[in-house]
């Protein structure tokens, strides 16, 4: 649960006050000129100054590094398969277990050049999500024209994770307790049991909730996907930003 909630940013940081949907917008924006670049300088900057920006929100650097964790791994196998199955140029040859191995120049800075883009993109990404509270996030989608059932129903299914998790740890406990997990074999009827018994609980939650909604007048609108104007400080220094990202992309 405390990973649930160790995205809500700092009220103090200067990110956390502004309209999200300047953020997504700036997001985008960095997005595309992450993806589009051909070099290598340019992603890393984009990776080194979405990471600072995750610290100095207040993000715990285990953390940080968690969500990191699986894009890295990724660009790591790419690397590793550029490297050694692809390009012309050999940089190293050897044998592995009896079997030729070489890697190439040209194949492993290919690699690197994907890896760099891996890299900053998901620190955009995680920059705007740190920043950004999740149902603003998706308010800001919604302002985006995505469609507004899947809005809905990501917010509904948001707000019953942790209504989902607590139970998963009320009954994990319990489990616990009673030496459900003693052996390989009870601790896997013991997942099951409570894999079950979540299931079965979101579909009763899930019925509950929409009574109780239609009951209460519920027309498909939420106070949510309401945005105020945009306001001028806040868009000038975002045009700002990407217009100089936009000026190192092109150098």
């Amino acid at each position: 649960m405390r990973n649930l909630h160790s995205h809500i940013p700092r009220a103090t940081h200067l990110l956390a006050g502004v309209d999200p949907r300047v953020k997504l917008l700036t997001s985008l924006a960095l997005l595309l000129m992450v993806v589009s670049h051909r070099g290598i300088a340019f992603p890393m900057v984009a990776a080194l100054i979405g990471g600072g920006l995750c610290l100095s929100i207040g993000v715990r650097p285990r953390l940080l590094l968690l969500r990191f964790a699986e894009p890295l791994l990724l660009a790591v196998m790419v690397l590793l398969l550029k490297g050694f199955f692809s390009g012309s140029e050999p940089l190293w040859g050897g044998s592995f277990a009896g079997v030729n191995v070489t890697l190439y120049r040209d194949g492993l800075m290919e690699g690197v050049r994907i890896a760099s883009r891996i890299a900053g993109a998901v620190a955009v990404v995680a920059a705007v999500g740190f920043a950004t509270p999740f149902t603003e996030l998706l308010a800001a989608l919604a302002w985006l024209r995505v469609p507004r059932g899947l809005v809905e129903v990501t917010i509904f299914a948001w707000r019953y994770l942790f209504v989902l998790a607590d139970d998963a740890q009320v009954i994990h406990a319990a489990q616990r307790n009673r030496l459900g997990y003693v052996g390989f074999r009870r601790g896997l009827r013991s997942f099951g049991t409570l894999a079950g018994a979540l299931v079965i609980k979101a579909f009763d939650s899930s019925q509950a909730m929409t009574t109780a909604m239609v009951q209460r007048g519920y027309d498909g609108t939420l106070p949510l996907m309401q945005h105020r104007p945009f306001r001028v400080a806040e868009v000038l220094p975002a045009a700002g930003v990407v217009l100089f990202m936009g000026v190192l992309w092109r150098i």
